[in-house]
């Protein structure tokens, strides 16, 4: 039974959010194989085939990806190559291999336009090449294979990495007031959050192979909503509960902070899909922070066990 509980997970992005994540929940019953740079080039156009062949895993992550927003507006078609062709390369392997692919993708497919949170069947516009080559690359996975879980995410942070909550506490060292845009809406989602669905996710159809509704596209962020300055002043607020670095947060509108690249104004997505489909119901996206904070912490190891213990709580 043990043996059959086991799950063998190849992921793509070695040092990605994700795939650290999913490194951190491995265990008896959990194998994570990561892979990248220099076997695994995305941008190349090599066959993948033998290398995940020689893996045996159950299921293929594509975590990797190009994910530098802005300067995808000027890099074309490194970002297609690696989002698109890279990812529907990755999805031929899985489907000569006979195996299910995961592939993460974005909330920036949609212009931001939306009065509610967006569901899988509603028109995709995105407002920026970073978007419009996570879109390509949507299409490359069903193209390649059936057996596919495309999975649209938002607003990733972690623990680790470069990412929106370790760039505010960063700032906050230094920084009495920090302006921070709070006329664009989502959902952060902690990379913990996402890593913990995959792995629900990738048993579903161990167990349910032939089941064809676990297939598709669904959405998966964390619960709630919440301006880009809203996610900083949770930040601080947590941050300075257990003696961190903390800054005064100035709202300021898109306009006041020009970007290359545009960013819709809602990117809010309806998590109706993967609650019903996979039994997958994500914390709120203040209680996943709580979490996440309280594993930069104790990384960190500046933080006194008793004031881990009320972050935690």
């Amino acid at each position: 039974m043990a043996h059959e509980r086991r799950l063998r997970l190849a992921v793509t992005g070695r040092n990605g959010q994700v795939t650290r994540a999913l490194q951190d929940r491995a265990g008896p019953d959990l194998d994570v194989l990561a892979v990248g740079r220099p076997e695994l080039d995305l941008a190349s156009g090599e066959d993948l085939q033998a290398l995940f062949g020689a893996l045996q895993a159950d299921a293929i992550v594509n975590a990797a990806a190009y994910t530098a927003v802005d300067k995808a507006e000027s890099e074309r078609d490194l970002a297609l190559a690696i989002n698109a062709k890279g990812a529907g390369r990755v999805a031929h392997a899985a489907a000569m291999l006979g195996i299910p692919i995961i592939q993460l993708s974005t909330d920036y497919v949609f212009d931001g336009t939306s009065s509610r949170p967006y569901r899988e069947d509603d028109q995709t516009t995105p407002v920026n090449h970073y978007g419009a080559s996570k879109l390509a690359g949507e299409d490359a996975i069903r193209a390649a294979t059936a057996k596919h879980v495309i999975l649209r995410t938002s607003w990733v942070y972690a623990p680790q990495g470069q990412n929106f909550l370790r760039t505010m506490l960063r700032l906050a060292e230094t920084r009495d007031e920090i302006r921070v845009v709070a006329d664009q809406i989502g959902a952060p989602t902690s990379a913990l959050s996402i890593a913990a669905a995959i792995e629900k996710i990738a048993r579903n159809l161990k167990d349910r192979p032939d089941q064809d509704r676990l297939y598709g596209l669904f959405h998966l962020t964390d619960g709630g909503e919440t301006s880009w300055a809203g996610f900083a002043e949770e930040i601080f607020r947590l941050s300075k509960s257990q003696g961190g670095p903390a800054a005064r947060v100035i709202p300021i509108t898109t306009a006041e902070y020009p970007t290359p690249a545009r960013r819709p104004a809602s990117s809010r997505l309806d998590l109706t899909k993967i609650g019903t489909e996979h039994s997958v119901v994500p914390p709120h996206w203040t209680e996943a922070l709580r979490t996440a904070m309280a594993a930069l912490a104790m990384d960190s190891g500046l933080t006194p066990p008793e004031q881990r213990l009320h972050l935690e709580g």
